[in-house]
């Protein structure tokens, strides 16, 4: 009952972000749920019962006037009946309005990675853990690190560079750029200092934070700009540098994350046909946000007057690796569906499945769950680890340039982090050329 019971479960901090306390309400409900999963496990028939009781419902809609979308039962009811009756299943497979095609193609992908490379065997001198511990469980090698010779506005630069040089455009031809990070150089935005680097003097330049689904939600709202005509062309980079922010004595993080970048033109297009966003959908909770954070940890100073002020920095990177990879491995084969539904796409149909690069074990539950074998599966992580927004567009660039995904190929992509948030997209690669690296 853990995950229907989610939403009245949440978070509480200190002023600042201080110490996390987990709180659970009362749940009358819990056994009324737990007698129904029984029930439908082994007669479906009871299911036009079983919707006709209030308790049954999702506790925000028994709490409102609201009626119940599409009269649907609570979503793990939906888990448990979703082999047994045709009636759910004809409700799950209803796409969402305005989630569908956006007329909009991706075109080009460029990546970049600093050069000092962190192996598993150079993780032992740096923290109590082995090369085959980290290998096991995570599926990663090694990582790339920045060391000071260069930045994350760096990577995101000759990423950015690269997916230009692919795409076949230049820079006056790009009118809008997003770069997706949680760890930008300035804290009030790269975006610009990108956009003038790669002469995109036309573009108007904006930074995303959404953490490790940063990427997917820039590729969307980048596509709304070009479906609806304001914009001709995007630049969307992915860059993080999640090394400044580990705690290295913290053996169950920072084994997991490197530094990287990735970029991706899109350009619009005149009909749906010629489209290359097929579907997509985005969700986010805040009750889990204390699973993975990186919270601002300030310093009081007295100005003066009586007036007290706060600055400071942030906190290395906090996770309770359990629960995220609970709610990945739940959650994120969901959105994947919804997707696909959304694009009008089945499973079988996709050329490649593309996941945020955190572990090689979610990836194989992932595909698992959508019956999609793990030849299609495409990943990078094994090199860099987790590279937070950059991830996706990393892969992917790499994908292309050695020629394993090609124009016409479907892609599955989704991505999931901190929030939390997780969201997927299905593409279809337009692009002439092979990615380049920057």
């Amino acid at each position: 009952l853990a995950w229907p019971l989610r939403g009245r479960e949440g978070c509480q901090e200190g002023r600042y972000g201080g110490t996390m306390v987990m709180r659970r309400a009362a749940y009358p409900v819990a056994g009324v749920l737990l007698l129904a999963q029984v029930s439908l496990a082994f007669s479906p028939s009871l299911l036009p019962t079983l919707r006709a009781l209030p308790a049954l419902r999702p506790a925000s809609a028994s709490r409102s006037a609201a009626p119940l979308r599409g009269g649907r039962l609570h979503p793990s009811l939906l888990a448990t009946v979703s082999d047994k009756s045709s009636d759910v299943e004809t409700e799950k497979k209803q796409p969402r309005v305005g989630r569908g095609v956006l007329k909009c193609k991706p075109i080009g992908v460029g990546h970049a990675a600093p050069a000092v490379r962190l192996t598993n065997e150079g993780m032992e001198k740096v923290v109590d853990t082995t090369a085959e511990w980290i290998r096991t469980r995570t599926g990663i090698e090694s990582r790339h690190i920045l060391d000071g010779t260069e930045t994350v506005r760096d990577l995101a630069i000759r990423a950015a560079a690269g997916a230009l040089e692919s795409s076949g455009l230049k820079g006056e031809d790009i009118d809008m750029v997003i770069v997706a990070t949680s760890s930008a150089e300035d804290m009030f935005g790269d975006a610009p200092s990108v956009a003038a680097a790669i002469g995109a003097k036309n573009a108007f330049a904006m930074d995303l934070t959404a953490a490790c689904s940063g990427f997917l939600f820039a590729t969307v709202t980048a596509g709304q700009f070009l479906n609806n005509g304001a914009s001709k062309n995007a630049l969307v980079v992915g860059a993080d540098a999640l090394s400044r922010w580990v705690d290295w004595e913290d053996r169950n993080t920072c084994v997991l994350f490197g530094d990287g970048a990735g970029a991706m033109v899109l350009t619009a297009t005149e009909t749906e046909a010629e489209a290359g966003i097929l579907g997509f959908e985005m969700h986010s909770d805040g009750n889990g946000y204390c699973n993975l954070k990186l919270p601002f940890t300030p310093t009081e100073q007295d100005i003066g007057g009586g007036v007290t002020v706060t600055q400071g920095g942030y906190a290395p990177i906090s996770m309770v690796g359990k629960e995220v990879y609970k709610f990945a491995t739940r959650d994120v084969p969901r959105v994947l569906e919804e997707a696909l539904v959304n694009a009008g796409i089945e499973a079988s149909e996709v050329d490649h499945l593309l996941l945020h690069q955190a572990n090689i074990r979610i990836m194989e539950v992932v595909a698992d769950r959508l019956g999609i074998p793990m030849d299609k599966v495409l990943h990078n992580l094994e090199e860099y680890g987790n590279t937070s927004a950059a991830s996706i567009p990393l892969c992917l660039a790499e994908a292309v340039a050695s020629g394993k995904v090609k124009k016409g190929d479907v892609i599955a992509c989704a991505g999931f982090g901190a929030g939390l948030s997780w969201g997927a997209c299905v593409l279809r690669w337009g692009g002439e050329r092979q990615g380049e690296e920057g």
